[in-house]
């Protein structure tokens, strides 16, 4: 225990236990069936199954739609928190915080509350709407981030050039805050896509996304193919998280330079 290198052997046990040995037992299932035989089949329903693949289209158009709410309500509001000369107070950001303090399933059951004492019916707007509530302050807060810690050297240089705002905002600042925007897009997109309960509670059930199909499959005790689905979601998390991170380097070192 002298060793610094000691400390890190609880992180390790728990990273074993918790993590690596969830997602081996999730790989041994999706590729075996009941009688523990390899096979492909459970991820071939991913692809034959019309109810999976209608559900997971829908998730998608769902997560795109959800997305681009985020982004075109998110980006205004962290552009005002991260203006000093529009926002002055640092308590204006911890009041995007206060909604997360509450369970994100009770903050989804009184929102549907909501809607059924103003006699709104749900559906896919509801749905949307409930989304973007949730994963609202995951988008703001990333792109925040980077419009704080932005050197605003750059900005004023493009003004002493002659630069008008809008152009400063389009050539500077816009690709400059990018990656908050990449970070936020995979912090929203991607739980969207996987996420049963939201959709369940907000449309009653008539539209089921991707994770309600996965939930489905683990309650009718069908563990090979539900983990087969969840090992496919996890492939899909894991290539798009890749995709990002090359572009970010690339933006930032284009958006310094312009």
């Amino acid at each position: 225990m002298g060793k610094r290198s000691a400390w890190a052997l609880p992180y390790l046990i728990f990273l074993v236990l918790f993590v690596v040995l969830p997602l081996v037992l999730i790989g041994v299932y999706a590729l075996t069936d009941a009688d523990g035989r390899i096979t492909l089949a459970n991820m071939g329903a991913f692809f034959t199954d019309p109810k999976i693949i209608n559900s997971f289209l829908v998730s998608l158009e769902v997560a795109l739609e959800n997305t681009i709410i985020c982004i075109l309500i998110g980006y205004p509001v962290a552009y005002i928190l991260a203006d000093k000369s529009l926002n002055r107070s640092a308590v204006t950001a911890v009041l995007f915080i206060l909604p997360m303090w509450i369970n994100a399933l009770m903050r989804t059951m009184a929102t549907a509350e909501i809607f059924n004492v103003l006699g709104i019916g749900l559906g896919k707007g509801t749905l949307l709407f409930g989304m973007a509530y949730d994963y609202l302050p995951f988008m703001i807060y990333p792109i925040y981030n980077v419009l704080d810690k932005m050197d605003k050297s750059y900005a004023e240089a493009a003004q002493d050039l002659g630069a008008s705002p809008v152009k400063v905002f389009l050539k500077v600042t816009l690709p400059l805050s990018l990656p908050g925007v990449a970070s936020g897009v995979m912090m929203v997109f991607m739980p969207t896509v996987s996420t049963f309960a939201v959709s369940e509670i907000l449309t009653n059930n008539t539209i089921m996304l991707f994770g309600s199909v996965i939930q489905e499959q683990f309650n009718n005790l069908m563990w090979n193919q539900g983990a087969a689905l969840s090992f496919i979601m996890l492939i899909i998390i894991g290539v798009t998280t890749l995709i990002p991170g090359s572009k970010n380097e690339s933006t930032v070192e284009g958006g310094a330079t312009v």
